[in-house]
Parts: C-alpha cells; structure tokens; sequence
C-alpha cells in the first residue's frame, strides 16, 4: 500500500512538472526566397525590406535567388519548405495567381499549399504607345484600330504574362481585332515599343516611365483604381470608359502552409511594418511601386479573386503557357 501511495504520488508529482521549454522563434536565421534572378522587381523589393525585418528578428534575414519557370519554381521551394517559420517568400502575380491557371500549371495549390502574409508592392501596368503613332488619346487609338481590323500590334512579355492579359481584357472590352507579338523581356518589349515595331503594350510602370517622362513613349491609360503619382496626367481605364480593363502586376508574401499560428503573425507584423516604415515606403515609391502591406485575411482574399480573374481570362482566349 506504501509503495502504491508512493508511486501515486510521483506520477502525481511529473504530471504538474513545466512541460519542456521551446526554444524561442527565431533562434537563427530566417531564409526570403526570392524566386527571379538578383536585380528584377521580386529582389529590388525583398532587399530594400531585408534590414528593417533583421532588425526586427534579431536574427539575419538571408535572402535566397531561386529562379525559374516564370517565378515558379521559387514560390514551389516555399510551399514545400518546413513550415516552422525559417522559409518565407515573395510571390509575383505571375506565379500566385497567372501559372496555376495556365494549361501546364502549377506543382502547388496557391490557395492551400501557402499561407498569405501581406502584399508586397503594387505595380501599375500602363498601357503606351510610341510617339511615332500620333496617338494622344485611347480613344483615337481604339477608333483606328476598328477601322483596320487586323493591322495593328500589341506586344507582351511572353503568352500567359500580366501585359499580354492586360492586353486581352482591352481587346475584350473594347472589341478590338489587334495581333499579339511575344518577347522574351521586359526590356525587348520596351525596344518594340520605342522603335514601333508594335503600335501598344503594357508594361511594369519601372520598365516605362522614363521613356514616358523622356517623351518618347505616351501613356494612354492606367489600369489602376485612381490615377498614378507618378503620371497624374494620364486617366484611369474606367475614366475612359474601360472599368473592366483591371491589371497591375504585384508581388506579395508567403509562408508554407501549416506554419504555426503565432509565427504567421509574426511575419506580417515585421512585413507590414517594414512595408509602412517611411523610409522604406519613399525607396518603393522611387521603383515605381505601391507599398502594400495589408493583413493576412485580405491579401488571401485578393490572391483568390487575382486568380479567379485571370483564369477567366486565360479560358475565354484559350491561352497556353509557352
């Protein structure tokens, strides 16, 4: 009986024992996947965040160039990394909400494989003309391109990319028989517009706005809600009677699905305050780009309805990944 109380006691005595200390997140450094090349907009954005997030860690935010398949395969390192807190990343329209769509897809769900943390940046996609062409207006533009079905170009940065849907929701809306040429770049596509071997794009406002400001390219249109402070002069799509014409390229951030709780909140709080720092805020705007910095619920809810857009988009023109 005294071994029994005995024993009783000490099991009594380890189930009120403090359960094992966790070590505290982050104890090491934290890895930014970042899934284009050094330099593009993804990396421009993820550097200029990385010293304020170190400093809010306490712990050495690396980032990490993954580049491939149009930003996919750095966004599929994310969604298959362990999700404890030490991988996070930063996700381009293209491969959140564009490639899942596209008939070769994505090896990951966006909706289900991450957990949205904030927008990054915001990118306006304006849509130019060369000078050459004497378009001042979209209206003229529109007009002419009625009046000779066929012959005018638009160029985009590759079938499936933000310019050529942007492209696609204008021809849509306004009833336009216009013909796609694909290049390869950003910068390709700008030479095409400058010399006017295509008559329109849409583009990254960064790639264009000091052709824009130099006056050899004229914008005609921004797809963006309000005007832009950068070109206040030039209209929005739906002040010219265009509101389904909606396209601006972005870039936000992510974490593995089934991270824990309290750590996807504490990635957003050091994202959102980095993102709204104004110095930080003044090194974007300087890139031609709109701070985000939203919360957890509504940057998941843009991503859904970015994805249900542009997969609309993709079905009714039938576009294939090239």
């Amino acid at each position: 009986m005294i071994r029994r109380l005995a024993l009783g006691a000490l099991l009594g005595a380890l189930t009120v024992l403090p359960a094992v200390a966790q070590p505290a997140w982050p104890d090491r450094p934290i890895r930014l996947v970042v899934p284009f090349g050094a330099g593009g907009p993804s990396d421009i954005v993820a550097r200029i965040l990385v010293p304020k997030l170190s400093a809010t860690f306490g712990q050495p935010v690396v980032v990490d160039n993954r580049a491939g398949a149009g930003g996919v395969t750095g966004v599929d390192v994310v969604a298959r990394a362990a999700p404890d807190g030490y991988v996070f990343g930063i996700g381009s329209a293209g491969a959140l909400a564009i490639s899942p769509g596209l008939d070769r897809g994505t090896p990951y769900n966006p909706l289900t494989d991450l957990a949205p943390l904030t927008l990054g940046v915001l990118v306006p996609e304006p849509l130019v003309v060369p000078v050459s062409t004497g378009f001042q207006t979209i209206q003229e533009l529109i007009t002419a391109a009625r009046a000779r079905p066929g012959s005018l170009n638009f160029g985009s940065t590759g079938s499936g990319s933000m310019p050529h849907l942007a492209a696609e929701q204008l021809r849509a809306a306004a009833g336009l028989d216009i013909v796609h040429i694909s290049y390869r770049s950003g910068s390709a596509l700008s030479t095409a517009i400058l010399t006017g071997e295509v008559q329109m794009g849409f583009a990254d406002l960064p790639v264009l706005l000091g052709h824009i400001r130099g006056g050899t390219m004229r914008a005609l249109a921004v797809g963006t809600a309000e005007r832009l402070s950068w070109i206040p002069d030039v209209p929005t799509m739906r002040e010219v009677g265009l509101p389904a014409v909606d396209a601006s390229n972005w870039h936000g951030f992510v974490a593995p699905a089934r991270t824990p709780e309290p750590i996807l909140a504490a990635l957003h709080r050091a994202l959102a305050g980095a993102l709204n720092d104004p110095e930080v805020r003044r090194q974007l705007d300087g890139q031609g780009a709109m701070p985000g910095g939203n919360s957890r619920e509504e940057f998941g809810a843009f991503m859904r309805s970015e994805l249900e857009k542009w997969s609309a988009v993709i079905r009714a023109n039938n576009i294939k990944a090239e």
